[in-house]
C-alpha cells in the first residue's frame, strides 16, 4: 500500500491563504480575490560602504547574507559616478550585495524575521510607517545583523547594517500596511 506524501507549506503561507485572504478582502471590501495584497518577494541588501576594496569585508558581508536566508547572494557594481564616495560607475568592486527570496524561502525569511529576530532587537518601539515607497512596497533597514541566530559570535563581531524590502503587488499604501500588519511586522505607535 502506497503512503500518501505530505509536502511541507510554511506556516505564514498557510495562514495568508487560509484566514489572511478573507480578512483583508472583507476589511477593504474588495469583490475580487485578486485586488487583495499579495507579498511577492523579499530583497536582502548590505552595501560595503567605505570597505569597498575589502576582501575580508566582502566576505564577512557574503557569509551573513548567506546564513540568514539560505540563498548566495549576488555583488552589485556602481550604477553610477559618485566623486565624494571615489565609485566609479561599473567599478570592479562590488558596492553591495543583495538576495532576492521568493516562495518557500521568502515566507521562511519572513517568519524568522518577526518571531525571532524582531524581538531580540534591544529598545524596539516598532518599525516606521513612513518607509512605503509609492508602490506601496515596504524597507525596513537594520543597524546590525545581530538579532539574526543563524549567525555565531565570530560572525557579528564586525557589525554592518541590512536593508530588508518588501515587495507587495497591492492597490495602496494602506493595503500593504495591513498585509504586513497580519504578517505581525509591529509598527510604532503614534504619528501617521
Amino acid at each position: 500500500m502506497a503512503t500518501k506524501q505530505t509536502t511541507y507549506v510554511p506556516r505564514l503561507k498557510t495562514l495568508y491563504g487560509e484566514k489572511f485572504v478573507k480578512e483583508l478582502q472583507e476589511e477593504f471590501g474588495l469583490k475580487n480575490v485578486h485586488q487583495v495584497p499579495t507579498l511577492t518577494k523579499i530583497v536582502v541588501s548590505a552595501g560595503v560602504g567605505r570597505n569597498k576594496d575589502s576582501k575580508p569585508y566582502q566576505q564577512l558581508v557574503e557569509n551573513t547574507l548567506t546564513r540568514i536566508t539560505g540563498q548566495k547572494p549576488v555583488a552589485r557594481i556602481a550604477k553610477k559616478s559618485i566623486a565624494s564616495f571615489k565609485i566609479r560607475k561599473g567599478m570592479g568592486a562590488p558596492v553591495g550585495q543583495s538576495v532576492t527570496l521568493r516562495g518557500e524561502k521568502m515566507w521562511e525569511f519572513l517568519d524568522r524575521l518577526v518571531n525571532v529576530a524582531m524581538p531580540r532587537i534591544r529598545d524596539f518601539h516598532g518599525v516606521s510607517k513612513k518607509a512605503f515607497d509609492r508602490q506601496g512596497n515596504y524597507s525596513l533597514g537594520l543597524i546590525e545583523q545581530s538579532i539574526f541566530p543563524e549567525l555565531t559570535f565570530e560572525d557579528t563581531a564586525t557589525l554592518h547594517g541590512l536593508q530588508i524590502t518588501f515587495v507587495i503587488n497591492n492597490e495602496s499604501k494602506e493595503h500593504s500596511k495591513a498585509l504586513l500588519e497580519k504578517f505581525g511586522i509591529p509598527f510604532e505607535k503614534g504619528g501617521k
